[in-house]
């Protein structure tokens, strides 16, 4: 007879791994015991040694789904002769911080299976769940993971749950987030007003006839509130973008199956693995432009992807059930706030918005936007990163003292560190806007006291006047400061867990530089000494300083004039200038001429904004990033993508030509970019001049990586979410001298700007 103690460290709370390991443990004709701590799983077991070899096997190759293994620590203790196995209650609850909670599960098919079987006593229950499913962060008050530490606290257990909870061969076996139509929570759906009209069933079948009625309705999802309407009517999507000042960016529809996503997307098998993960995230793939593509389409205007997801919850496939068309399934919030996570707030801000609630009286008790994920080279890639995928934590080689890391100024994210592990937050948007930024504040507040966590330091951008930048100078704690750039590319090797020498690759919109000029083109070259500027994009003009943002053809006119100076307003160069009235040139001139607000960039995201006024795609922005995605999907066009892309195609030049400018620090000549480009205006199709625009820049990583002698190439910034410029790096012939490191897990873009901030920390304790 053998006692073994096993500590088993990673996300094991919330999937359902208690049961299975006692399930495994009596299986194996075990006894003991198994208990969660903070930060654990504790479990003692004593048997005959070749069933506890068979144990131990299996305990650590299958895991229940969502949950993995970090670290299994064992050690033989003096048998007990222990007649049976147990579960303990959760140990150690005021110990030191615990790092692993369990994210958000989708609603699993076995529930999915008994919410539309009438035999089943949860029949239509819109908060069915088990072991395997279900809210887990976002109503969760703390660690461990058990029922009165989430808002489920409120609602006790009817006897037959109560019987189905204590059964260790029952699904729910101690699910924390167990309920029935008895003992669970109640739906309902309010009026305008917040006034209820129906509950339960009756309230989603009313649901349901609203949506068809092209009416909107406010829904109280998972990680907050969505907006929810009839993708097909046309004035219906009109109204709502009206409503909420947004013209034509992208709405995300929601389908019932994924046979209805199949309708009117390309899916790849990796997205549909998405699509019906546990995260269930938004995933971004191409849409067919086929009938039914054409019906919905002014929820995607003008756009080569569609934003697709699959009913999360059990309340969403309770409506989608009965509809045959998708919806828009968009945040619930107004124009540059959070979305909206209690009911109070739902009425107060959506009123207007909204012509219907359906709400419910369980709390959440944090915002989770829905994630986005896009497929770029055979690998997802987070976008924005929250339900379903938050506060899965990072792991570091190199433990670091505790620190609150608060990200930069848009796509705002923190992140906090202790020990080996990193915790970044949910995406929290845009700190410009001043309820984002409250809740920049009270998610801090949040993540602080659930991980009982006091930070010795700060981290922060080096830009003075974003608002995260304030947070963390009136702090009251030793702040510490960290180039924009430089922290993209620690952002990706902390996911990578790389240690220099890389060489990195910063291409994005902007951010403030170290000589206070706009950068955006950088190649930085990081190793034990620390980091360095070793080369960048030759720089333009912004016409107009942050007006040229959201006007493309600005930072064209800006290209033209660092090109051929006062002679672009010659009359030979006036169809370039085709987008400006005579009056706005005038001004414009006058600007550019006496250097009056017209600050220089070395962005490759601005870069990409003129070639896309340029070829007549988008003058004038009405969302971030808009310019950029239609000259990805103009170079989509050009042949069937993403492969045949890579070859040439009558006679025309995969790339332009690259030119480097020799000095202390490499320039990136745009030059004959810019000069092909007007060349092949004359007569070639836009989207072979867009795709050779998109080899160009690939060109010019492999290009700087030579003369630079580099092995390991980091590629970071929210540039790198246009697929077809990192599949046109990944498969260049060069790439294969390379290693290519890019993101998977965490975004590209500004919200991972904090986890980077987090490794600069680390990298100073390494070459301390």
């Amino acid at each position: 007879m053998k006692r073994i103690q096993i500590t088993l460290t990673g996300l094991l709370q919330g999937i359902g791994f208690r049961p299975y390991v006692y399930r495994l443990a009596t299986a194996y004709k075990l006894t003991g015991w198994v208990a969660n701590d903070r930060d654990r799983v504790l479990i003692e077991v004593e048997g005959e040694a070749e069933h506890l070899a068979d144990f131990l096997a299996a305990l650590q190759n299958h895991v229940p789904a969502c949950g993995h293994i970090t670290d299994c620590q064992q050690r033989v203790i003096p048998a007990t002769y222990q007649q049976d196995f147990q579960f303990k209650p959760s140990l150690n609850a005021d110990s030191e911080a615990a790092l692993f909670a369990c994210p958000d599960i989708v609603v699993c098919d076995a529930c999915v299976a008994e919410l539309f079987d009438p035999d089943n006593r949860r029949y239509q229950h819109p908060f069915i769940s088990c072991c395997h499913c279900g809210s887990r962060y976002s109503i969760m008050h703390g660690l461990p993971y058990d029922r009165e530490n989430t808002s489920l606290r409120d609602f006790p257990l009817c006897e037959q749950c109560a019987a189905e909870y204590e059964n260790p061969y029952n699904r729910r076996f101690y699910a924390q987030t167990i309920a029935c139509p008895d003992c669970g929570p109640q739906l309902t759906l309010c009026d305008n007003a917040g006034k209820p009209i129906t509950h339960g069933q009756a309230a989603i079948d009313d649901t349901v006839n609203a949506l068809k009625d092209g009416k909107c309705v406010a829904v109280k999802a998972i990680g907050g509130f969505q907006l929810l309407l009839d993708a097909n009517n046309s004035a219906a999507v009109a109204r709502l973008r009206s409503l909420k000042q947004r013209a034509s960016k992208p709405f995300a529809l929601m389908v019932k199956s994924l046979a209805h996503a199949e309708q009117l997307c390309e899916l790849s098998e990796q997205e549909q693995q998405l699509l019906r993960s546990a995260a269930a995230p938004i995933v971004l793939a191409r849409a067919k432009q086929n009938e039914d593509w054409q019906s919905c389409v002014n929820a995607a205007p003008n756009q080569a992807l569609l934003g697709i997801m699959l009913p999360s919850s059990p309340i969403h496939h309770l409506i989608m059930a009965q509809l045959a068309h998708p919806v828009i399934a968009t945040s619930g919030n107004r124009h540059g706030e959070p979305i909206c996570i209690s009911n109070e707030q739902a009425f107060e801000h959506l009123n207007g918005l909204a012509d219907f609630f359906l709400v419910h009286d369980r709390a959440i008790l944090r915002p989770l936007d829905d994630s986005i994920v896009r497929v770029i080279g055979d690998t997802p890639t987070v976008f924005r990163r929250a339900r379903g995928y938050v506060p899965t934590p990072i792991k570091l080689q190199q433990p670091i003292p505790t620190t609150l890391a608060v990200g930069a100024q848009l796509k705002n994210t923190v992140a906090i560190a202790h020990g080996h592990h990193v915790i970044v937050s949910q995406h929290l948007g845009d700190l410009e806007q001043l309820k984002t930024a409250q809740q920049f504040s009270k998610t801090i507040a949040d993540i602080s006291q659930f991980y009982a966590f006091t930070p010795e330091r700060v981290i922060s951008d080096t830009h003075p006047d974003y608002v995260s930048s304030h947070y963390a100078q009136q702090s009251g704690l030793p702040v510490q400061t960290v180039q924009h750039h430089y922290a993209h590319i620690l952002s990706c090797m902390a996911e990578h867990q790389l240690e220099p020498p890389v060489l990195g690759v910063a291409w994005d919109g902007t951010g403030l530089g170290t000589d206070k000029q706009l950068w955006g083109g950088e190649f930085l070259q990081i190793d034990a000494r620390g980091w360095q500027r070793i080369a960048h994009c030759r720089p333009f003009p912004l016409v107009g300083g942050f007006a040229a943002i959201k006007e493309p053809r600005r930072a064209a006119l800006g290209l033209l004039y660092a090109w051929q100076g006062e002679a672009i307003f010659n009359e030979e160069y006036a169809p370039l200038l085709s987008a400006f009235s005579a009056a706005e040139l005038k001004l414009l001139h006058g600007m550019l001429k006496n250097q009056l607000n017209c600050p220089m960039t070395t962005s490759i995201g601005r870069l990409f904004d003129a070639f896309a006024s340029l070829l007549g795609l988008c003058h004038i922005s009405e969302f971030e990033g808009q310019a950029a995605m239609a000259l990805e999907a103009c170079a989509m066009h050009c042949h069937s993508f993403p492969r045949a892309a890579w070859e040439c195609s009558n006679g025309a030049p995969r790339h332009y030509p690259t030119r480097v400018i020799e000095a202390n620090c490499l320039i990136l000549d745009w030059q004959p970019l810019l000069t092909g480009v007007l060349s092949d205006l004359k007569h070639t199709q836009p989207e072979q001049i867009a795709a050779n625009i998109h080899h160009t820049l690939a060109n010019w990583v492999f290009t700087v990586a030579e003369k630079n002698h580099a092995t390991r190439l980091v590629l970071s910034g929210g540039c790198f979410q246009n697929a077809y410029l990192v599949e046109a790096i990944v498969h260049a012939e060069q790439a294969k001298h390379y290693q290519l490191f890019r993101h998977a897990t965490i975004p590209p873009n500004d919200g991972g700007l904090a986890l980077g901030q987090i490794y600069a920390r680390v990298l100073a304790t390494i070459e301390g």
